[in-house]
């Protein structure tokens, strides 16, 4: 077998990459631009991927289309899983541009290669919970709800997804969508919550808490470790081979307890045996494109036999001790 994994230089994308090494015998070939939050090859030679003999490299940018060249080095594959992705919410909204071009052109320009591919099983898409905006108390979105995208990260991510379900429709593209919520692991960005926390409660500095306009509630997400969504994604591979009829479904890919990001810095100071200093910090009526909770209903993919082989506290506490042990990952 053999999968093409855009985006597989990223975060979530090695953690993906290092799974299938570990438990498969795949061949990968990994598909990433090298932007900022790539951090270089560092991530894939953290893992011993970058020299792996059933790993390929390519450096390459889906913003234009696919060259001769690049097509030919990745050659057939079975599966692809488009990770690849400009994914950071603030900079969607300072700078919307980027966003389309990756988000939107970029999967288009995946989907027409994908198309191309004679013995293709089929096409993963990775999507977020922020299509469908705010979740209410309560309210715990469906795979097949509406899309309510506030910001304009969502709103390409969701534009990206309705390419992919016209290419399914249109020219019978074997295709699914996943959705995920706050993603966690080791050699996450030091721009993220949780590396941010552990910077910041380590050198005494205060941090901001995103909460609601009168301060008093703090905002909050159902947090997964990346190895349990690269299982997730094996998982999904096993039953394609094993014919269950899951092409063309969407699915979610949900943490499995709701915390606020207080509860969260709480959590992350214990560990580190340091007092947590914060501010609540209204965001959302400066910058309504942050929403204060999202939340999804995970239930389909449990309903086929799915069981997240890490728990959340303890894939966090091993998370944090890690990155402790690995201070130049707290840096950019």
């Amino acid at each position: 077998m053999r999968i093409l994994i855009t985006g597989g230089a990223g975060f979530v994308g090695h953690h993906i990459v290092e799974h299938f090494l570990k438990t498969t015998d795949v061949e990968i070939v990994v598909f990433d631009k090298l932007n900022y939050a790539a951090l270089g090859f560092d991530r894939l030679r953290d893992i011993s991927a970058y020299d792996d003999k059933r790993v390929t490299v390519l450096c390459a940018d889906f913003c234009y289309p696919l060259t001769v060249g690049v097509k030919q080095e990745i050659g057939n594959v079975d599966y692809i899983l488009h990770l690849g992705a400009e994914s950071h919410v603030d900079h969607s909204i300072t700078n919307p541009e980027p966003f389309v071009l990756s988000n939107v052109v970029g999967t288009y320009h995946i989907l027409e290669f994908a198309r191309s591919l004679p013995q293709l099983q089929c096409f993963f898409y990775f999507s977020t919970d922020e299509v469908f905006g705010p979740a209410s108390e309560g309210i715990n979105y469906r795979e097949e709800d509406r899309h309510n995208p506030t910001n304009p990260y969502s709103a390409t991510k969701s534009g990206g997804e309705m390419l992919v379900k016209s290419y399914r429709n249109s020219y019978q593209l074997p295709a699914i969508i996943t959705r995920s919520m706050n993603i966690f692991g080791e050699r996450q960005h030091p721009e993220k919550f949780i590396p941010k926390v552990i910077n910041a409660v380590q050198s005494g500095e205060a941090i901001s808490i995103h909460s609601n306009p009168e301060k008093t509630k703090a905002g909050s997400r159902f947090y997964i470790h990346a190895r349990n969504v690269a299982d997730a994604y094996s998982f999904l591979i096993q039953k394609i081979e094993e014919g269950a009829s899951v092409i063309g479904e969407d699915f979610h890919i949900t943490g499995e307890k709701e915390v606020d990001n207080l509860e969260m810095a709480e959590f992350i100071a214990k560990i580190l045996e340091k007092p947590l200093h914060y501010e609540m910090t209204d965001f959302h009526s400066s910058r309504p494109g942050h929403d204060l909770r999202y939340s999804l209903d995970g239930s389909k993919i449990f309903s086929l036999g799915w069981k997240m082989p890490k728990t959340f506290e303890d894939s966090l506490e091993k998370t944090i001790r890690w990155t402790l042990g690995q201070p130049r990952w707290l840096t950019e």
